[in-house]
């Protein structure tokens, strides 16, 4: 299925990203955005994991993010990564986008196994299938298959399986 089928799309009033606060709670946003850039900097992989599956993060055992990762601070229910998955350094996984005259929520899907490098963004309603690979520096907009070596911006195949 395509990441726009798998996206649920919400008219506003334009511009959109101003009606934020209709679409969370603010209070439920700001725990969130507290916790989440806590777990930015925090050097433990297990207290990491710990905080994201407090939030309602689906993470798998062994998941390992990196210095700087980020999971998205409006829904992070909506993100998945099974185990010994791995997200670089810097990395992005958004459940949500404000456009202009719509939002939209997806969720985010990390299959095992699956290592995404440095630097990415995954956008909402993504999936990265099981043993795949993003390269560093890489826009996920579209599902990276399984066992699949993907990278640049917007993200494509560089190699079927390695």
């Amino acid at each position: 299925m395509k990441r726009s089928q798998r996206l649920e799309r919400h008219a506003t009033q334009p511009p959109s990203l101003r009606q934020w606060h209709r679409v969370r709670n603010p209070l439920r946003i700001a725990v969130n955005f507290i916790v989440i850039y806590a777990c930015r900097f925090l050097p433990s992989l297990s207290l990491k994991n710990f905080f994201y599956r407090l939030l309602g993060a689906k993470i798998g055992k062994n998941a390992s993010f990196g210095l700087g990762s980020t999971i998205d601070v409006f829904f992070p229910e909506l993100v998945e990564v099974g185990e010994n998955a791995t997200i670089g350094y810097n990395t992005l996984l958004m459940t949500h986008e404000f456009l202009c005259t719509e939002w939209r929520k997806g969720r985010v899907r990390i299959g095992k196994n699956a290592l995404i490098g440095a630097n990415c963004t995954v956008l909402p309603g993504v999936e990265i299938g099981e043993g795949a690979v993003v390269s560093a520096c890489s826009l996920a907009n579209k599902n990276v298959p399984l066992h699949a070596f993907w990278g640049g911006v917007p993200a494509r195949e560089i190699r079927k399986s390695f």
